[in-house]
């Protein structure tokens, strides 16, 4: 599992993905799971950072998740219209497939 910092902003977020990306590729799991729940500050840079690092994993033919988004940043998600490519896996199905 890959786990964000806990500041994600615009001056972190080059970083962060390249940190993720190596992580991702060291994992052996078809499915890359990402953990949100440290996340305390953010902007959309973070929303930028998971999604690039989303279509990669795709693109490797792997699939993407994230468990513990922040209410704000899933709000944020919601507004930008891409709730529904970051799935979380702990989230009843029904509510996954409504955000899509």
């Amino acid at each position: 599992m890959l786990v964000l910092p806990a500041e994600l902003t615009h001056a972190q977020a080059e970083a962060c993905l390249k940190m993720l990306l190596q992580a991702a590729r060291a994992e052996a799991q078809p499915q890359i799971l990402v953990d949100a729940s440290a996340l305390a500050r953010f902007d959309s840079s973070a929303l930028a950072v998971l999604l690039e690092c989303r279509r990669e994993c795709l693109g490797d033919g792997r699939g993407f998740a994230v468990r513990g988004l922040p209410p704000r940043l899933r709000e944020l998600a919601g507004l930008y219209g891409v709730l529904g490519l970051l799935p979380d896996p702990a989230a009843p199905q029904e509510t996954v497939l409504a955000a899509a």
